[in-house]
């Protein structure tokens, strides 16, 4: 098994792709060891690597992310390990509860239900202009509401805590959907 490595815009954040499918539907993000051991064996073992923070699956992708701490050339080794391990071991990679899951719930979304319309339209922009985007980049970026003309996101993975994500926000996804969303004043994320 060949386990290709990618840098992300986020220095913290390594992604990496196994030649294999990860996640079929949706995505997974994992923020602690004890939402990875109940949910994901993978995950579990990503977070046995010392120095290992946050773990974020995509369809055919997983993202790590390390601790100010911890350089990568001292736990990179560990984490393709583990990878290749769990592949190989035939495990899978969601715990058979959390399969049924598919995306996992980040809470409400919340609009008005007045404006259900744009928020159809923010979100047909957002799954089909940024988030394969954001994807090339080892994260995610989900729509969480709508209120008085501000669009509320949750970026995931590499994109959550990544230096540039408030560029990536405020000048890319907020020019977007102004361009196409008139009523789009502004773009905040929350977490």
């Amino acid at each position: 098994m060949f386990i290709q490595t990618e840098t992300t815009p986020n220095p913290a954040t390594l992604k990496f792709l196994p030649g294999e499918i990860v996640i079929g539907e949706g995505t997974a993000e994992f923020k602690d060891v004890e939402d990875a051991a109940s949910h994901s064996p993978l995950a579990a073992r990503l977070f046995d690597v010392p120095g290992v923070t946050g773990v974020f699956f995509g369809y055919d992708f997983v993202t790590v992310t390390k601790d100010d701490d911890t350089a990568w050339q001292h736990i990179k080794p560990a984490i393709l390990g583990a990878i290749m391990e769990h592949f190989m071991s035939g495990d899978p990679v969601m715990a058979a509860a959390s399969k049924a899951m598919g995306q996992r719930a980040d809470g409400e979304e919340f609009f008005d239900k007045a404006d259900a319309p744009l928020v159809e339209q923010i979100k047909e922009l957002l799954d089909t202009r940024v988030r394969p985007a954001v994807a090339q980049d080892g994260g995610d970026i989900t729509f969480r509401g709508f209120r008085d003309g501000v669009v509320y996101l949750n970026m995931k993975g590499a994109c959550a805590g990544c230096p540039s994500s408030t560029a990536t926000l405020k000048h890319g996804i907020q020019n977007l959907l102004r361009h196409f969303v008139p009523e789009v004043q502004e773009v905040e994320q929350v977490i």
